[in-house]
């Protein structure tokens, strides 16, 4: 009997010690929090859903390039506003990068280009993670035939699949974004 407690001590242990790194690789940071990251100022924040017909779904996966899945015809994003002009646009991404799922928050601005990316939820082991400043060569990224992992986008030696659907991820939110057109740009 006492070698049986023993032992679920020991799980347990072993259980509690594991649990804060998880937590931390599992949840970095709600949506909340995002926002109010991208968007510190005082804003007029607006959370707004797209129905894309099959149309503008062929339009946003030609834009996005052919390794990019873009199958969703609801998107949801979050229009940012100061006295009625366009102060930027985020969007929430998740995705799977090897076997389980990463969600990202990617703003853009309304010129077209990224802002800011931000991980909201890894669960991969943490060395898989992307680093802040690896994040950081996508801001002011617009969508290009040169938004490519090795080509403008440096590649993360052990981290490849990271590398690939962060990439993916933006080529994604930047070609709904383009068909979307929050701003109403292509009137202009």
């Amino acid at each position: 009997m006492r070698l049986r407690v023993l032992g679920s001590l020991a799980g347990l242990a072993v259980l509690l010690a594991s649990t804060p790194e998880t937590a931390i690789a599992q949840l970095r940071m709600t949506q909340p929090e995002a926002l109010r990251l991208a968007f510190p100022e005082p804003l007029i924040l607006e959370r707004k859903t797209a129905f894309l017909d099959e149309e503008q779904l062929a339009a946003a996966r030609g834009l996005a390039g052919s390794d990019v899945e873009v199958d969703h015809s609801l998107v949801t994003y979050y229009v940012a506003s100061r006295d009625g002009v366009g102060a930027g646009v985020a969007y929430f991404d998740a995705h799977r990068v090897r076997t389980l799922p990463e969600v990202l928050m990617i703003v853009v601005t309304p010129e077209g280009m990224i802002r800011r990316i931000e991980v909201l939820k890894f669960s991969e082991p943490p060395e898989y993670l992307a680093p802040e400043s690896w994040l950081k060569q996508f801001e002011g990224r617009e969508l290009s035939p040169e938004l490519l992992l090795k080509h403008s986008i440096v590649n993360m030696t052990g981290a490849t699949l990271t590398s690939r659907v962060v990439t993916q991820a933006s080529r994604r939110v930047l070609a709904l974004h383009e068909v979307i057109d929050p701003f109403n740009q292509r009137d202009k």
